[in-house]
């Protein structure tokens, strides 16, 4: 099949515009007639480096298919029947052209799994890996239950590390503007007035005028390093497997994000690796399949040592334990849960204990970042009002 861009109007009168694998524009006109549409025209589709359903496909709408299949299908509806509603109610153009092509390709004989794996960019592998063992284990309600419960988790995280980064980012960026503002225009001015006293000026008055001169000269250098530097080390990153593996350790241990960072992949690793094993997942299959989500070298490298320790007879625990990555009640967790058999149930109380710590470290972080971008603003302009007012008081002082 190819794909094709396409223009076509729906029930209500609106223009949709899309792109859908057809195998002829007979049978791209048939499937947007399935999905409510009447075609108006059509034209193979340009290849933009970017597969079907990559774009504007978020984690809501990932949460409202599992909940939609989760329920439908424990009611006992047939899944074809299930998307098929999905697809009706989805106000995402391009989630709809998704989950058109699902229906079509289980018309076809495919399996929800495989259906699921033609589209990497949106289900990703440990997705589609749950569902596949949901389907081979008749658990495949259960599974999307607890694919729903760790979408919303996931975005409830998202969200607070959002407003994490935001807040400084967006206070971090008035500041610079406003001692920009103060060092460029402001402090030449006043310490113009200032020297023309022939007063000897305090150290903290000469300390801001060596500032302000800099930042006069090399202010283009300010605005251009870090930058510069930024893209410089991810490119460094992306072409030199060293320098990546360095810059990971570095992100690992920087405070005070690196050890919130850390506990972020441990948990997201904890969950999945939890969810896998539940569902029937081997624990080499969960640890390979966990490796490519941490998008962390060193982690990943851990896991790579925790496989082939497994491999060669090392228990889980002691695997683990060896990497030193996992705190001790982690690895008791897992030695308990591998003496007594059960190790799901060890598995998801260890993600339940990584979920409380993230989401305890995120709030205090919080709760320290207001008080703290204060302070720094109240010193930064406290320094320049006493080094540029502190003089000219004491000048008003000997004139009276």
């Amino acid at each position: 099949m190819s794909a094709y861009e396409y223009k076509a109007i729906n029930d209500d009168g609106k223009i949709v515009l899309g792109r859908i694998e057809a195998a002829n524009d007979s049978d791209l006109e048939s499937r947007l007639a399935r999905m409510g549409l009447e075609m108006i025209r059509c034209k193979p589709a340009v290849d933009r480096g970017w597969s079907l359903g990559s774009r504007s496909v978020g984690r809501q709408e990932l949460i409202t298919f599992c909940f939609h299949l989760e329920q439908l299908t424990r009611a006992g509806v047939p899944i074809l029947e299930g998307l098929s509603d999905l697809r009706d109610s989805v106000t995402n153009a391009r989630f709809r052209e998704v989950v058109a092509a699902l229906i079509e390709d289980i018309e076809g004989g495919k399996t929800l799994s495989e259906a699921l794996a033609r589209f990497p960019a949106v289900f990703s592998k440990v997705f589609s890996s749950l569902i596949r063992a949901g389907e081979q284990s008749g658990m495949l309600p259960d599974v999307l239950q607890n694919l729903t419960e760790t979408l919303k988790w996931q975005d409830e995280l998202a969200a607070h590390t959002k407003k994490i980064v935001m807040y400084p980012a967006f206070v971090g960026t008035v500041v610079m503007g406003v001692m920009f503002f103060m060092m460029i225009y402001l402090v030449p001015q006043l310490t113009s007035f200032i020297k023309s006293m022939g007063q000897e000026l305090p150290f903290h008055t000469r300390a801001l005028i060596h500032v302000s001169n800099f930042v006069i000269a090399y202010w283009h250098l300010i605005l251009m390093v870090p930058p510069a530097l930024f893209f410089g080390i991810r490119y460094l990153a992306r072409v030199n497997p060293q320098a990546r593996y360095n810059l990971d350790s570095f992100k690992l241990r920087v405070w005070p994000v690196g050890p919130i960072y850390a506990k972020i992949l441990m948990s997201r690793f904890a969950s999945n690796f939890a969810l896998m094993f539940t569902a029937g997942i081997t624990v080499l299959e969960a640890l390979r399949t966990s490796e490519q989500l941490v998008d962390n070298k060193v982690i990943e490298e851990a896991l790579q040592r925790v496989q082939r320790q497994i491999g060669d007879g090392v228990g889980l625990s002691a695997a683990f334990q060896n990497t030193g990555l996992f705190p001790a009640l982690v690895i008791r967790m897992l030695r308990v849960g591998e003496n007594t058999g059960g190790l799901d149930v060890a598995l998801t109380n260890i993600s339940y204990f990584y979920n409380r710590d993230v989401k305890e470290s995120i709030e205090k972080v919080q709760a320290l970042i207001e008080p703290t971008m204060t302070v720094i603003l109240g010193i930064l302009l406290g320094w320049v009002m006493i080094s540029v007012l502190g003089p000219i008081y004491d000048i008003l002082g000997k004139i009276t």
